[in-house]
């Protein structure tokens, strides 16, 4: 089974918002929407994205301007929105990194293919989307080793961790006092490779349990909130 692109919204217009969004999944894709640049970086945070449609011309930070910071450090793939007449912005959006452009009005029909055409040159290409993480991580009594993945308590002892609670592990902890649902845990931990009937995550948060919880039918840590997923219910400190 093929994984459903996750495609990105960034436009101030609600009524823009809602018709792309309306019609990309009607044509079977994952659809986030964002009214602007602090939407925008949060969904990016929270969602593994696979394609980001950016318009230009926005209040506050516009287009340009998150296109630049978000290829400074991921290569997710961005098709610009343009206004009819500035072929500047176009100009400069590419040589910023966008991937292709497209002008307003437009056909969402258009938008379609475009997207579906951006999809396939970055898929075949190799990818570098994770950005660095610190070193050391701290909460509650533990430390975790970022770069050995190794996860210590005040005595120093290691609790080795499996790729998948180390994965489950850093999302939480990029993600403190937040509630993740469990598409998103998912969405952070396996990112294309999700499945959004995919229940595993459940059993993948019971074995963290037992091993970063003092009483794991009890949890203080990873809680979980009814109806909503989880949260990890702990400061982070970073170094």
């Amino acid at each position: 089974m093929e994984p459903t692109p996750h495609i990105l919204i960034v436009d101030d217009h609600e009524e823009i918002r809602s018709l792309l969004a309306k019609y990309l999944r009607k044509h079977s894709y994952r659809v986030t929407a964002a009214d602007g640049g602090t939407a925008m970086k949060r969904a990016l945070q929270d969602s593994a994205i696979d394609l980001v449609v950016l318009d230009i011309m926005m209040p506050g930070e516009d287009g340009l301007s998150l296109c630049s910071s978000l290829r400074a450090t991921s290569d997710i793939p961005v098709i610009l929105l343009t206004a009819m007449a500035e072929e500047t912005d176009r100009v400069i959006g590419l040589e910023i990194g966008a991937d292709d452009y497209l002008t307003k009005p437009f056909n969402p029909r258009e938008l379609l293919a475009r997207i579906k055409a951006v999809l396939r040159r970055s898929q075949s290409l190799p990818r570098q989307r994770e950005k660095p993480v610190e070193s050391r991580l701290s909460f509650d009594r533990w430390h975790l080793s970022t770069e050995q993945r190794e996860l210590i308590d005040g005595a120093d002892v290691v609790t080795p961790l499996s790729t998948a609670e180390f994965a489950l592990l850093m999302a939480f902890l990029d993600h403190p006092r937040r509630v993740l649902s469990r598409e998103q845990l998912l969405d952070l931990t396996q990112g294309r490779e999700a499945k959004s009937f995919d229940r595993s995550i459940d059993n993948q948060v019971s074995r963290l349990r037992k091993k970063i919880e003092i009483d794991p039918k009890t949890p203080r840590l990873i809680k979980t909130v009814w109806g909503g997923g989880y949260t990890f219910a702990s400061d982070v400190t970073r170094s």
